[in-house]
């Protein structure tokens, strides 16, 4: 199915259309985790990730099967004030070795059973300089949420987004300063390692954006300062919620995207969870303000959907667990 918007206005129409979680299925998967051959609540937080899973997929005992982790790839304008340790070469260098197979994404989704994909977008044309014109026109814009949506298979039972662009730290700071509020400083921090200076132009770069473009609508906030990439795994992660798949949320620059569909329509993300915690500064913020708990925190801040590749094994031993333990009927086992 080809994405079923034109505009950033109708975009936000399916925002407002989305399905809901299956309450009756939601509930079926509660009674059965009573019914399990364990004490109440001995699993923790693993039985509200199979519950919250069975929800969505629309069955009180689900299985997944068929992840998808999709990398998106965009190049940065902004990196001209020198925002990051690292040229814009390397985004097609690193897009050669994902499909290469020699990155770390690719070696998590070996271990989780993952389809990976990989979309470059226009790499040779990089979005704008945000501090001195928006970052992309509306069609741009569009263009890569498109993208993000017609990237995900509808046959696909879990969605993992990544992404990889040398500045989008930058990108995603402003992004979550325009929709989360805050200043630059905030919300910026070392990315790929920026020393002392290279932090200094990072925040300035960041208010001069805020300022210039000042957008208080989320999508535009997304266009005006944020990139490619960012918007496609916006439009992705939206595409899971219309085809009821789960996603498990990356890092800072993932979170920042997904920031975008929440203040666009309130419970946009009700189908995803934080796969991690990431070691970028600011993430802890933006996981509060999108009352998301992580479910792991090992210092990761890569990038490449990593963490949240990581993250498919819990989710994975949640629902295995939850769907495949006897109950105490089942098992003859007493349950006091």
């Amino acid at each position: 199915m080809q994405a079923p918007f034109d505009t950033l206005s109708a975009f936000r129409d399916i925002l407002g259309q989305a399905p809901a979680t299956d309450a009756d299925a939601q509930r079926a998967a509660h009674d059965r985790n009573g019914q399990l051959t364990k004490p109440p609540g001995a699993l923790g937080r693993l039985e509200d990730l199979a519950i919250w899973y069975a929800g969505w997929r629309g069955t009180a005992q689900p299985q997944i099967t068929a992840p998808q982790v999709v990398i998106f790839a965009g190049n940065h304008g902004v990196c001209a004030q020198g925002v990051s340790a690292f040229p814009p070469e390397v985004t097609v260098q690193m897009v050669a070795n994902f499909e290469q197979g020699g990155a770390a994404i690719n070696q998590l989704c070996k271990a989780f059973g993952a389809r990976m994909d990989v979309l470059a977008l226009a790499l040779d044309t990089p979005t704008a300089d945000f501090t001195q014109s928006p970052a992309m026109t509306e069609q741009e814009v569009i263009t890569a949420l498109q993208t993000g949506w017609n990237a995900v298979d509808p046959q696909a039972d879990l969605l993992v987004t990544g992404e990889m662009g040398i500045g989008n730290t930058t990108s995603a700071a402003a992004v979550a300063a325009a929709v989360l509020g805050g200043d630059a400083a905030a919300w910026t921090g070392r990315g790929t390692g920026v020393d002392d200076a290279g932090m200094a132009r990072k925040i300035e770069a960041v208010a001069r954006g805020l300022a210039l473009h000042a957008p208080t609508d989320p999508l535009e906030a997304l266009r005006c300062l944020g990139g490619r990439e960012l918007a496609a795994m916006a439009g992705a992660i939206a595409a899971a919620r219309h085809y009821r798949i789960p996603v498990i949320l990356d890092g800072f620059i993932c979170c920042a995207a997904a920031a975008v569909l929440e203040i666009a329509h309130a419970g946009a993300l009700d189908h995803a969870v934080a796969g991690h915690l990431s070691a970028e500064g600011a993430h802890q913020r933006m996981l509060d303000a999108l009352g998301k708990v992580p479910l792991l925190d090992l210092g990761l801040r890569l990038g490449e959907g990593s963490g949240a590749a990581l993250a498919i094994g819990v989710l994975k031993g949640a629902v295995a667990c939850h769907s495949g333990m006897a109950t105490f009927a089942e098992a003859g086992v007493s349950d006091g």
